[in-house]
């Protein structure tokens, strides 16, 4: 199982960006996919996560409105639009795979199993 997150940057507060993250190693179809972000000093939380036909979809109270979850099985990427970005936002953010098939709000970082490298976002001006 791999998980690849891209899409990370430096943006303005207010400004949007778009996470990728590539699966790999097995049939995207058939998982719940998450993202979750860990600020410095912080513990890793949940943003947001997709079910397996992306027919659920939760967020966290914190980015709802603004974020934006979506798949393509086909492609075997999962994708995090970030609108309206505040600098509270920055964090680095892991794509991951739970154990479980649900897909809850928030996101429980227990309950996910394999996670990728990451990749920062950093919200200032």
């Amino acid at each position: 199982v791999q998980l690849q997150a891209s899409g990370g940057g430096l943006v303005q507060p207010g400004g949007s960006l778009r996470l990728s993250c590539a699966a790999s190693g097995f049939t995207l179809d058939y998982y719940t996919i998450g993202w979750l972000r860990q600020a410095p000093g912080k513990e890793r939380e949940g943003v947001s996560c997709t079910s397996f036909s992306g027919g659920s979809t939760a967020y966290a109270d914190s980015v709802k409105g603004r974020f934006t979850i979506s798949r393509d099985n086909a492609k075997k990427t999962v994708y995090l639009q970030m609108n309206n970005l505040k600098p509270e936002d920055s964090a680095v953010y892991y794509c991951a795979r739970p154990s479980v098939h649900w897909c809850r709000a928030p996101p429980l970082k227990e309950e996910y199993t394999y996670w990728g490298q990451g990749t920062q976002v950093t919200v200032s001006s």
